[in-house]
């Protein structure tokens, strides 16, 4: 086989390892990949749903040839369909990966875009200011529609990052209408974005969390004490590896049948996906949520 019959036979692997576990081929999945892939099984019995059918999408991006190596860069795009009670919705995400074949057999494959691998300690200043009259409610189903939209892409009207999920999720938000933003003319301060510049609070994880829980502008949220307090176009943080330093944000777009989030988010692309995140590859039995409904 050629290195592209190859991939397409790595592929079909993936699909069956999703569904039944069952890996035989030479090259194996990470350790972090295999574990999450059981996690994802063993969280779909747990909450008694049902794994209905599935399709796994793969497209070449590039390659290039040095020597005898070949690095194709390329996506997988997953869709479950799950029924949970009565219900029955697509779960969907997106993988962008790096493969290495060696005389056209394949050697190695990681995954480039990975949730919770990328740690910002950076610091915001607390707002001093009296809290800005509202003239506009936060439109929860425009900032859902935006969610769903964009999950999978990216809006040239704003820049995009390598880690784009607190990016993603504020553009969501503001897609809500009632919540301006706040610029203050420092990264440190308010939640804003120019093209050019833009406030930590804006693509940044950790300062959003922050930010979320003591803001007095435009953008206010209320802390919940458990996820199914929620609603759609309310936002969650995801703290993975418990030591403080809040790497993730979703945003939840819908219910299941038991009233648990479903959510979107970018980095990993993902659609309807369960709120906690078992299924990450950056997952640890130490993850902490912050649940936070916006005002």
């Amino acid at each position: 086989m050629n290195w592209l019959e190859h991939l397409k036979f790595y592929v079909q692997k993936l699909t069956d390892w999703m569904v039944n576990e069952n890996w035989s081929d030479s090259v194996q999945l990470p350790m972090e990949e295999r574990e999450s892939f059981a996690r994802r099984k063993q969280a779909l019995h747990e909450r008694n749903a049902v794994l209905v059918n599935n399709n796994v999408e793969a497209q070449v991006l590039r390659h290039s040839v040095l020597n005898d190596t070949r690095q194709v860069d390329y996506v997988l795009h997953f869709s479950n369909l799950i029924r949970h009670g009565f219900d029955f919705y697509v779960e969907e995400w997106i993988q962008q990966r790096r493969a290495v074949f060696k005389e056209d057999i394949l050697i190695s494959d990681q995954l480039l875009n990975p949730e919770g691998k990328h740690k910002e300690k950076v610091k915001i200043e607390r707002e001093t200011d009296p809290p800005e009259p509202r003239k506009h409610n936060y439109d929860r189903l425009a900032a859902v529609r935006y969610a769903e939209r964009w999950w999978n892409t990216y809006n040239p009207a704003y820049k995009s990052f390598d880690v784009d999920c607190t990016n993603y999720i504020s553009q969501c938000l503001h897609a809500g209408g009632g919540i301006p933003m706040a610029h203050h003319g420092t990264r440190s301060k308010g939640w804003w974005f120019k093209y050019h510049d833009w406030s930590y609070s804006w693509t940044v994880a950790n300062a959003m969390r922050w930010y979320l829980s003591g803001s007095k502008s435009s953008l206010q949220a209320r802390e919940k004490s458990s996820a199914s307090q929620l609603m759609p176009g309310d936002v969650i943080c995801y703290d993975f590896d418990g030591d403080g330093h809040w790497q993730h944000t979703t945003i939840v777009v819908a219910k299941d049948s038991s009233g648990e989030p479903l959510v979107n988010a970018h980095s990993t692309d993902s659609r309807m996906r369960y709120w906690r995140y078992e299924d990450s590859t950056a997952y640890t039995p130490k993850i902490k949520y912050k649940f936070f409904h916006i005002s």
